[in-house]
């Protein structure tokens, strides 16, 4: 399998140095490179990408703003010549954020955040007990990449445009939604209301109006109990 990559950038020296890094790499495939915005739209509603290379700093429609308006939003890695707009980067939890002149060395730690993640991807469930369990994520937090073992989380929560995932001894506080933060973790975790997914081996009891784990009372959805039910079993 290789990774459908796409850069944009409106310089073609930048746009060439980005190509020669992936090409000596053997599982990644580009499908375009693009001087504008406008450009990489039309290749994105027809191609499949896996990751996005994507200049902040470009005329008439910079790179964060075009990758907000995204609805579908493949992997990204920002790159730019200027530094203050890392902050904004990492909010809209890019992969990376690469400043140039790019070196391959740097360039590569980026695509193994790439990897780390594409490794976290649930598989869809079928047999539970045949499914490898993922061991560990990373999160990123106060512009850091932090490493969290599954088997630490108790359960996620939902706080306004952030979730709080609270772990054995402590929790985190990150920016990012509970539907697509789900979509990083294994089949044993299992969402029981809008504003909650819990770890399911970590249930010590349960009712069909709530979950406990420990002593810590979880309510669970009216539109969630179907699915909970046949889980719990």
């Amino acid at each position: 399998m290789k990774y459908k990559c796409l850069i944009v950038d409106d310089e073609e020296l930048a746009r060439r140095l980005i190509k020669n890094h992936l090409s000596q790499l053997d599982d990644f495939e580009i499908v375009a490179s693009c001087e504008s915005a406008i450009e990489a739209h039309k290749i994105l509603k027809k191609q499949h990408v896996d990751l996005l290379f994507l200049d902040i700093e470009m005329p008439v429609l910079k790179g964060i703003d075009f990758f907000e308006s995204l609805v579908q939003k493949p992997k990204v890695v920002f790159t730019t010549a200027y530094r203050d707009y890392a902050i904004e980067g990492f909010e809209l939890n890019a992969v990376d954020y690469l400043l140039k002149p790019i070196t391959f060395s740097r360039f590569f730690k980026a695509i193994e955040k790439f990897l780390v993640l594409q490794n976290t991807i649930s598989q869809p469930i079928t047999n539970t007990d045949k499914i490898p369990k993922k061991k560990a994520i990373f999160i990123r937090k106060d512009r850091k990449e932090i490493k969290v073992f599954l088997d630490d989380i108790l359960y996620i929560e939902s706080v306004k445009d952030y979730i709080k995932i609270h772990l054995e001894n402590t929790n985190h506080l990150i920016k990012y939604s509970l539907t697509s933060f789900l979509k990083e973790l294994d089949n044993r975790f299992v969402r029981v209301h809008r504003s909650y997914v819990v770890n399911n081996s970590k249930i010590t009891a349960y009712t069909k109006y709530d979950i406990e784990i420990n002593e810590i009372e979880i309510p669970i959805g009216e539109s969630y109990k179907k699915v909970i039910g046949e889980k719990l079993k």
